[in-house]
């Protein structure tokens, strides 16, 4: 059912990637967050948007936040949060009500159906709901749409990232 799943993304979630691409347009720095296999996803995420877009960001487990990361939290920052259904959930959900208290742009990659993230989240990218073992495949997928998508309202060329430890060959 994998690829049926990314097409029902790229079907339906183009309106809220570009929703979320506006709210982190024009952003200094950006933080992904997540827990278990969620926060695997926000490193790959926030790798993605530093490559094309060139916006500063980082991935932190959402667990890890009150040791640092939460201090750079301000209005407009956009927290990036992959929190789908799994057993960390509701305390994924707990961090980015600390984040939105601070003015944070919440936006959030949610499992489909999921009804009381529209409580905290600014702008929200649904996917299917699937076995955890699986999720970093459909997760992934709006997150590299976001990447894109920041990339292209910031005017870099996401077909020539200027991405040097691609373009030298290491002997």
């Amino acid at each position: 059912d994998t690829a049926e799943q990314i097409q029902w993304i790229l079907d339906t979630q183009t309106e809220a990637v570009h929703e979320a691409a506006l709210l982190c347009k024009d952003a200094q720095s950006a933080l992904f967050v997540g827990r278990g296999m969620d926060a695997a996803i926000s490193y790959e995420g926030a790798l993605k948007l530093k490559e094309v877009s060139y916006l500063h960001a980082e991935a932190y487990a959402a667990g890890e936040m009150k040791h640092g990361p939460i201090a750079l939290i301000d209005t407009g920052f956009p927290v990036i949060a992959v929190a789908t259904k799994s057993a960390t959930y509701d305390k994924t959900v707990s961090n980015l009500m600390e984040c939105k208290a601070r003015g944070a742009k919440v936006i959030v990659v949610a499992t489909e159906g999921d009804e009381e993230i529209n409580k905290i989240a600014d702008c929200i990218i649904r996917v299917p709901a699937v076995r955890d073992v699986f999720s970093p495949i459909t997760a992934s997928v709006p997150l590299q749409l976001l990447a894109r998508e920041v990339a292209i309202l910031r005017g870099c060329d996401v077909d020539q990232p200027r991405n040097l430890a691609k373009s030298v060959t290491v002997e």
